[in-house]
């Protein structure tokens, strides 16, 4: 059965596609990122670069992007865009793990860059990874949006759009510790780590392509911030209606607001 949007409306300069459930959401996202995919490596020489959120709100994009077909997945670097401070990456919570279960031993990458939530030196951490991401630049970006608005950890009391940093320490604040409850990682509150290694606002921007996927209920009032607010850091989402290449898939349940 073909998948047809139920709607489509731009903000700003974010395109917004809206369909039936979360399942056709994802496989449309991801056929338009592996068509991105191909394009790039068409018009360019050795490897692009994708930078990808781990949280179950992904889990259909990264499924479907990984059964598409034509892709060479050899000339592509994987990156991911934050990491709980102190958590093992082996442990099931961990976003490097999430990555690896989900895209990352699916398909055959060239290579994978991971954040170490562990280093000895956190600081010194970020700038390793800042490097990274400075050695090389960022085609695409698959994202979502957190209940509060946040996108990568920026949540709305760090979200600096002007940040001169493009990896960063944060303190988490309690909508986004909440979130992973409500997302099944942790049991309670109380487990779920304090402190994150993120990716900045501008470090997500400066991607070629952004695909954002945000579905379900629970993120049907971020959505509506996103759209309806004016461009402000407590609303940490609304910049990426300033992108000139960005996409925002909705299903039913998240656009439920709008």
């Amino acid at each position: 059965m073909q998948t047809t949007r139920i709607r489509e409306m731009v903000a700003g300069k974010l395109k917004v596609s809206i369909y039936e459930n979360r399942t056709q959401m994802g496989e449309e996202a991801a056929k338009e990122v592996a068509k991105k995919i191909k394009a790039l490596l068409s018009a360019k020489k050795g490897c692009i670069n994708i930078i990808f959120a781990a949280a179950p709100s992904q889990k259909e994009l990264l499924y479907f992007l990984s059964l598409q077909q034509g892709i060479d997945w050899s000339r592509i670097n994987g990156f991911h865009m934050d990491e709980y401070i102190g958590i093992d990456e082996n442990a099931s919570q961990s976003f490097a793990y999430f990555l690896k279960e989900n895209i990352f031993n699916r398909v055959p990458f060239n290579k994978i860059y991971c954040i170490n939530g562990n280093a000895e030196n956190i600081n010194e951490e970020c700038l390793r990874y800042a490097n990274l991401l400075n050695e090389n630049p960022t085609d695409i970006v698959c994202m979502g949006i957190g209940e509060n608005t946040h996108i990568a950890f920026n949540d709305p009391h760090t979200a600096d759009f002007n940040d001169p940093l493009l990896v960063k320490v944060v303190t988490l604040d309690e909508a986004s510790r909440q979130q992973q409850v409500h997302d099944g990682c942790f049991a309670e509150l109380g487990d779920v780590p304090t402190a994150a290694i993120t990716l900045t606002v501008p470090a997500l921007l400066q991607a070629n392509a952004i695909y954002c996927v945000v579905p379900g209920k629970n993120k049907a009032i971020a959505v509506h911030h996103t759209l309806h607010e004016e461009m402000d850091e407590r609303y940490p989402s609304t910049a990426l209606k300033t992108h000139p290449n960005a996409a925002l898939y909705l299903d039913k349940d998240s656009a439920g607001r709008l």
